[in-house]
């Protein structure tokens, strides 16, 4: 008997089927083929060796369930497209919330949420970039923050102002400029 024609193979075919009905048909069919060509290919021939090519496969549910995963459910709206202008504001948002913090924290603080909020919703950067421009966006915050605690405020010269500056414009300014790259690639 061909492994494809066993009951054990018809049965775990036909569980994964059931379980997968949700899917698209076309996904549907490719994923049963793919299972059929995994069980051809084993050569397996008596029952030991199918069960033992099924278990390998895993159990029909978590077959089935790794499958509707991968897919978009029906019911629900896909994602937004990403548009460049979405990416160039929340690169702007992150870029200037340094500097805007420095000159009004109100209108900094709601900068730089605007600027993550748009930042983590995103599905064009991965999350090493997004971590990348939250740490370079919440830097200048930190430093202002810790100045702060270490009573820093009451002893800033025209030096340190002048490096304050720089800092507050440079670090978001980088990471805005690598998220930038990264939606070019």
């Amino acid at each position: 008997m061909n492994a494809i024609d066993h009951p054990l193979v018809t049965g775990y075919l036909e569980a994964v089927a059931r379980a997968t009905a949700e899917l698209p048909a076309e996904r549907r069919a490719e994923l049963l083929a793919d299972l059929r060509e995994h069980v051809e290919a084993s050569g397996a021939r008596d029952d030991d060796q199918v069960r033992e090519v099924l278990a390998g496969l895993g159990e029909p549910r978590t077959v089935a369930a790794s499958a509707l995963s991968e897919e978009t459910p029906s019911g629900l709206p896909h994602p937004a497209p990403v548009t460049p202008g979405r990416a160039r504001l929340t690169a702007i948002l992150l870029g200037f919330s340094g500097p805007l913090l420095l000159a009004s924290s109100v209108v900094g603080t709601i900068a730089l949420i605007a600027g993550l909020a748009l930042l983590w919703g995103a599905p064009q950067w991965e999350t090493r970039h997004k971590v990348i421009g939250t740490a370079t966006a919440v830097a200048v915050p930190v430093l202002v923050f810790v100045g702060a605690l270490l009573g820093a405020g009451s002893r800033i010269g025209p030096i340190e102002l002048l490096l304050l500056l720089a800092f507050s414009l440079g670090v978001p300014a980088v990471g805005a400029t690598v998220l930038l790259r990264a939606v070019r690639r």
